[in-house]
């Protein structure tokens, strides 16, 4: 399932800059709106009840209440109706949601809040286990609420405005009754329909402050409601920054791409923004040693996890660990290749060289979103390099490329018993096929090395094969992930092995360096 509107997504450097500016928030958000500073907001108060409660507002906490209880200076009402958020695990998503639920029972008198988790068997443990238990122990707030706790009329009511918080069932009949100031729907990913926003939404018409909050850290495949509103806010948050018209509704999303590697602390850091606050590198990594890597990924990474098919016994998977060196340098004679992704959303170059020991080293050069980079970018290798040859599969998605490499100079040779450095080579089906089992047996035998690239290792562990006769090859619509980073090393060994006896003017990039 494609959760984007584009995998070419970069968040703006605008909304970074202001979160670090402004909050001082290492961890921006990958989808999210910026503070409009000359609207007022609500987070400020909001934030003083997260004080109260004993804990206060880490960074990202705070940005995402101001944002999120923005006033229209027009209306004097909520900018926004409905807020998503979209955060890993064991990031203070509970704290915030109760934050959110106390500020509102104690600002505004007789308020109606709801909140509903899975089922309400799951709301009434969490009201009563974390909310309620949170609000007691908390030396400000004592002697300011009631509660009332018999089964099916639960509340917390602020005794000063007479505001309440309840809980519901995920039903079609919840929130049915009194109108609804504020809806919380909690952990969304184990919903599988929209039921519960479509009973919300109508109990709360008439209310002028009305807000609807989600929260979730991510699903799976069967997690419809959560994968609606994902890909909803995405495409909201993409089409915002693009024309600076914001929406009435709000979305926050903390997410690892698939690209980066899950055992790399960066990528904690580039999603996980209670990482260096309440949660310590030692946790995570304790999580990644104990959870297997799919719910890992969901987890922490925000990922949504997948259907995994049976183990491909052609791809060699055991193996690759095996026979990573990242000493590993490319050395004299190189092949280049490359590869783009049938949705052409992703590209790869990758490179081939033999090394003195005989082993073949293989290293992603650049892989970039889209291809309109990948002709100059070669270009560039080729006057760099002058290397063995070029290849690409002319009927794969990369064949739309061949006039543009010609327009540079790398075309097929006109006489192939004697071709030339930097010359095209195009693999026929068959070499394509063998390019492919040639690849898996040498890296069961351990004759390439690779540097541990996280993209390259991501293509070996996501790839999958599609036969062809009696044969494989490397199948890019069926793969878990972008796949052109071992498509185009695959095509690299394969051409520098097989055009590298042909070439006999040894060449020496250090020598063209300097």
């Amino acid at each position: 399932m494609t959760m984007t509107t584009s995998e070419t997504w970069v968040p703006p450097s605008e909304l970074a800059e202001q979160c670090m500016e402004l909050y001082a928030l290492r961890c921006p958000p990958y989808w999210g709106p910026p503070r409009r500073l000359d609207w007022p907001t609500l987070g400020g108060k909001a934030a003083r009840a997260m004080e109260a409660l004993g804990h206060p507002p880490m960074p990202w906490q705070r940005y995402t209440l101001d944002v999120g209880l923005e006033i229209n200076p027009a209306t004097g009402r909520f900018a926004y109706r409905e807020v998503g958020l979209s955060v890993p695990r064991q990031q203070g998503k509970t704290d915030q949601i109760l934050t959110l639920m106390l500020h509102r029972i104690m600002a505004w008198p007789r308020q109606n809040v709801v909140y509903a988790a899975q089922t309400r068997g799951m709301a009434r443990i969490r009201w009563e286990d974390e909310f309620l238990t949170a609000m007691e122990g908390a030396p400000k707030l004592r002697g300011k609420f009631t509660t009332r706790k018999s089964n099916g009329n639960e509340a917390i009511i602020w005794t000063r405005t007479r505001s309440k918080l309840g809980i519901t069932a995920n039903t079609e009949k919840a929130g049915h009754g009194p109108p609804l100031d504020l809806g919380v729907i909690d952990e969304a990913f184990a919903h599988e329909d929209d039921r519960l926003e479509q009973a919300f939404s109508p109990a709360m018409l008439t209310r002028p402050m009305a807000q609807l909050w989600w929260a979730s850290a991510g699903g799976t495949e069967r997690s419809t409601f959560l994968n609606k509103k994902r890909r909803s806010g995405r495409e909201l948050i993409e089409r915002a920054w693009a024309s600076g018209e914001w929406p009435s509704v709000a979305y926050f999303e903390w997410f690892a791409p698939d690209h980066l590697d899950r055992t790399d602390p960066a990528t904690w850091y580039s999603c996980m923004p209670a990482l260096g606050h309440t949660v310590t590198e030692d946790v995570v990594r304790g999580e990644l040693e104990r959870l297997d890597v799919a719910e890992f990924d969901r987890a922490y990474l925000n990922r949504t996890r997948k259907h995994t098919p049976p183990e491909d016994p052609n791809v060699p998977k055991a193996q690759w660990p095996k026979v990573m060196d990242e000493e590993s340098r490319p050395v004299r004679d190189v092949a280049f290749a490359v590869d783009v992704s049938p949705l052409r959303d992703w590209a790869s170059i990758a490179s081939a060289s033999r090394r003195p020991d005989g082993r073949i080293h293989l290293e992603v050069v650049e892989r970039r979103p889209g291809t309109d980079w990948v002709t100059a970018a070669l270009e560039r290798l080729a006057e760099l390099w002058r290397p063995v040859v070029v290849t690409l599969d002319a009927k794969g998605p990369v064949g739309s490329l061949v006039n543009d490499l010609a327009d540079i100079g790398i075309s097929v040779s006109e006489d192939p018993e004697h071709p030339e450095r930097g010359d095209l080579l195009i693999p026929r089906t068959g070499d394509v096929v063998a390019a492919c089992g040639q690849l898996a047996d040498a890296i069961r035998q351990g004759t390439v090395v690779h540097v541990d690239q996280g993209p390259l290792t991501t293509a070996v562990n996501g790839a999958r094969t599609r036969p062809l006769g009696d044969a494989w090859a490397w199948h890019r619509r069926n793969a878990q992930t972008d796949i052109t980073p071992l498509v185009a090393v695959t095509l690299a060994r394969w051409a520098l092995l097989a055009r590298l006896p042909a070439i006999d003017d040894p060449y020496d990039p250090v020598a063209n360096v300097w």
